[in-house]
C-alpha cells in the first residue's frame, strides 16, 4: 500500500500547487500554505516540485509505513521522529516497511511538509491533489487525514542516488520567528487611506490573533482608518494570495491559501511572495512588522529564489526521469461545475458531432496519457480530451484524439 495514519494531527492534509486555472469559476487555488518548503521536499526525494505532499500543522500525525520508501521533511519544525529516534529534517531520509513517523512539540514555525519518493497515489481534482476543506474538495476524500486511512505511494522507492548529498544548503533554509519584518507591495486601495495612517500602519507591530487559519490571518493592533469609504466596502475585485484586507474595523486580514477569489474590502497591499511561508509559519500571538518594497524588488526576489531552486533541483535530480511520477487521473464523478478530464465522446450524428468548433486555444487543451496498446492491437489512441469552448456566444463540445502512428 504506501502508509497508514495511525493518528491525523491536528490539521493533516493532502497538498500542492493548487488548482491554478479555476478562479474565474469561484473555485480557490488551495495548495500548500509554505510552497517553498513543499518544493524542497519534494526536490530531496527526487519528486516534481509540484507533486502531492502531506502538511502537517502544529500537531503532527503519526504515519506507518506498509513499505519502505525515501522521505523528507521540510518547514516548519514539529520534531519528527523515526522509528523512536530524531529524524533529521531538510534531508532525504531512508524509511523501512514497518517504521513509524511522529511528531512532538513544535520549535520553530508551525507548518511541516512530508514528501514520499515517487509522490502520493491521489487522484486530481481540477488539476490538482489539494485539499480544499471548507468544500471538501480534492485531497483524500476531500478531508482532514484521519486514523485508519491509507494512502498508497506510486513508483515508490527504496533509495535514491547520492543519498548522503540530499541535504538543503543553509542559505536555502527559511528563518521562521515568532517577530518577523514581512515585505510587502502597496496597492491596489492603498490610497483610501492618509499618509499619517500609513505612516502607523508601517511603524507599529501587528499581533496574529486566534482567528486564523488556511483562509486568513486576523491581525490585531493599530487601526487603520479609511478616509474616502464611510465602511471600506468596495466593488468586488480579485483577491490574491498575501493580500492584506483592510474591512470596516480597520484591523488587517491577511489572505491565505484558501483565500475566496473576489472580496469587497480594500486592500492595503500583499505580501512578497518570498515572504508568504514566514507569515504561512506564525501562529497566534506572534508579531508582523511589514516593511514596504516597490514590485521590483518583489519579482527580483522571487526569480533569485527560483533560480536557486532550479539549480538545487538541477544537482541532485538531473539524473532521474522527470515525468510526474502520479498518474494523472481525475475521480469517477468530477466536481459540479467542473470541466471533467474524462467523458464519453457524442453520440455519432448527435447534435454536439454536428457543430464545426472553432480554432481551440492551446492554453484551453487538456491531455492524458492512457495506457499503451498491446502489440497484436491495431493503432490505439495515446491521448484524449473533452472540452468545452464558448464562440460567438454558442457552447461546442469538442472531444479530441491523438492516435499512435
Amino acid at each position: 500500500m504506501g502508509i497508514r495514519i495511525l493518528d491525523g494531527g491536528l490539521l493533516t492534509t493532502v497538498q500542492d500547487k493548487g488548482r491554478t486555472a479555476y478562479q474565474k469559476s469561484g473555485t480557490p487555488v488551495a495548495g500548500a500554505m509554505d510552497s517553498h518548503a513543499m518544493n524542497l521536499a519534494n526536490i530531496l526525494v527526487g519528486n516534481n516540485r509540484s507533486s502531492a505532499v502531506l502538511e502537517a500543522t502544529v500537531q503532527g500525525p503519526a504515519i506507518e509505513f506498509t513499505e519502505a520508501a525515501v522521505i523528507a521533511v521540510c518547514g516548519g519544525n514539529l520534531s519528527p521522529q523515526l522509528a523512536g529516534a530524531p529524524l533529521p529534517m531538510n534531508r532525504a531520509v531512508a524509511v523501512r516497511a514497518g517504521e513509524v513517523l511522529r511528531f512532538g512539540a513544535p520549535v520553530a514555525g508551525c507548518r511541516s511538509y512530508i514528501a514520499f519518493a515517487g509522490g502520493l497515489d491521489i487522484p486530481l481534482v481540477m488539476s490538482s491533489r489539494s485539499t480544499y476543506l471548507k468544500a471538501g474538495l480534492g485531497g483524500f476524500r476531500g478531508r482532514r487525514l484521519q486514523k485508519g486511512d491509507e494512502i498508497g505511494l506510486t513508483a515508490s522507492r527504496a533509495k535514491l542516488p547520492g543519498m548522503e548529498a540530499r541535504v538543503v544548503p543553509e542559505e536555502m533554509l527559511p528563518d521562521y520567528r515568532h517577530e518577523a519584518d514581512i515585505r510587502i507591495v502597496l496597492g491596489p486601495q492603498d490610497d483610501y487611506f492618509t499618509e499619517y495612517a500609513m505612516m502607523g500602519f508601517f511603524h507599529d507591530f501587528y499581533t496574529v490573533t486566534n482567528a486564523c487559519d488556511r483562509m486568513g490571518y486576523k491581525l490585531d493592533g493599530r487601526k487603520l482608518p479609511h478616509v474616502q469609504l464611510e465602511d471600506g466596502n468596495i466593488i468586488s475585485d480579485g483577491v490574491a494570495f498575501g493580500s492584506i484586507q483592510i474591512p470596516p474595523d480597520g484591523l488587517p486580514i491577511i489572505m491565505m491559501a484558501d483565500h475566496q477569489t473576489t472580496g469587497g474590502y480594500t486592500k492595503v497591499g500583499a505580501v512578497i511572495t518570498v515572504d508568504l511561508p514566514l507569515v504561512a509559519n506564525m501562529q497566534p500571538g506572534d508579531k508582523i512588522h511589514f516593511v514596504q518594497v516597490e514590485i521590483d524588488e518583489a519579482q527580483y526576489l522571487l526569480r533569485e529564489r527560483a533560480k536557486a531552486l532550479s539549480a538545487f533541483d538541477g544537482r541532485l535530480n538531473a539524473a532521474l526521469p522527470m515525468e510526474e511520477s502520479v498518474p494523472e487521473r481525475e475521480p469517477e464523478s468530477p466536481p459540479a461545475g467542473s470541466v471533467p478530464e474524462k467523458n464519453t465522446p457524442p453520440a455519432a450524428g448527435s447534435k454536439e458531432e454536428t457543430k464545426k468548433p472553432a480554432a481551440v486555444p492551446a492554453a484551453a487543451q487538456k491531455t492524458e496519457t492512457s495506457p499503451a496498446p498491446a502489440a497484436s492491437e491495431p493503432a490505439a489512441v495515446l491521448r484524449s480530451a473533452d472540452l468545452s469552448v464558448a464562440v460567438g456566444g454558442n457552447r461546442y463540445e469538442i472531444h479530441i484524439e491523438e492516435l499512435a502512428p
